[in-house]
């Protein structure tokens, strides 16, 4: 039996004295696995520089820089002659914006059917009225309500004075109720009231100057 039992140890230790070599030997080795299956963590190619790779900005025609607005001037006033007016500027306000809007939409369409030449049409700026209301017992007055009255212009160059009484006739017959319709010469007064006026840099300018 003691024999027997030494041949079975000498047996198992050699077994394992193998399994040991392999074991080492194997870890030696370096696994070699397919990329595809390969693990986020062990892709070789995750701090290498990608060269521009994903953009197409290049690739687009380089936009000439945006010019800037020239600020705009005043038109040359056309003088009157024998049969035709001077630059005339047709003014429709009122307090409701829609309807001013569309009349002077109207007003210009019917000048292109009637080939009157129109040069511009521009919005003024809105003036704000404040109603005061004054109560029945005390001097204590209180705002009732704001208007606000919109202004709308059309300018019409070299109207011809045989059109003229046609073309105001049916302005007036088709005026639309609470719009005030008006009809003078343009002035250089007139093209400075399209601008908002700014006290604070009039008065820098004005310490400038001085």
């Amino acid at each position: 039996m003691t024999a027997v039992f030494r041949k079975l140890q000498v047996s198992v230790t050699q077994k394992a004295f193998v399994l040991n070599q392999a074991l080492t030997s194997c870890r030696a080795t370096p696994s070699i696995q397919h990329p595809v299956w390969a693990s986020v963590n062990e892709r070789q190619y995750k701090s290498m520089p990608t060269h521009g790779i994903g953009r197409w900005r290049h690739l687009l025609p380089k936009e000439p820089p945006k010019k800037k607005r020239d600020r705009q001037q005043m038109k040359e006033i056309v003088a009157e002659t024998n049969t035709t007016y001077a630059t005339l500027n047709v003014n429709v306000s009122g307090y409701d914006m829609t309807v001013v809007e569309h009349f002077s939409q109207y007003i210009h369409n019917l000048c292109n059917r009637l080939g009157v030449k129109v040069m511009d049409c521009y919005a003024l700026p809105t003036k704000s009225t404040e109603v005061w209301l004054m109560q029945e017992q005390g001097t204590k007055m209180l705002v009732d309500s704001i208007l606000k009255t919109h202004n709308r212009v059309v300018q019409l160059r070299s109207l011809n004075a045989t059109v003229c009484p046609i073309f105001l006739e049916v302005l007036l017959k088709n005026q639309p109720e609470g719009v005030q319709l008006s009809v003078q010469e343009h002035t250089e007064a007139d093209f400075k009231a399209r601008f908002k006026g700014r006290p604070e840099l009039e008065g820098l300018k004005a310490k400038i100057s001085h």
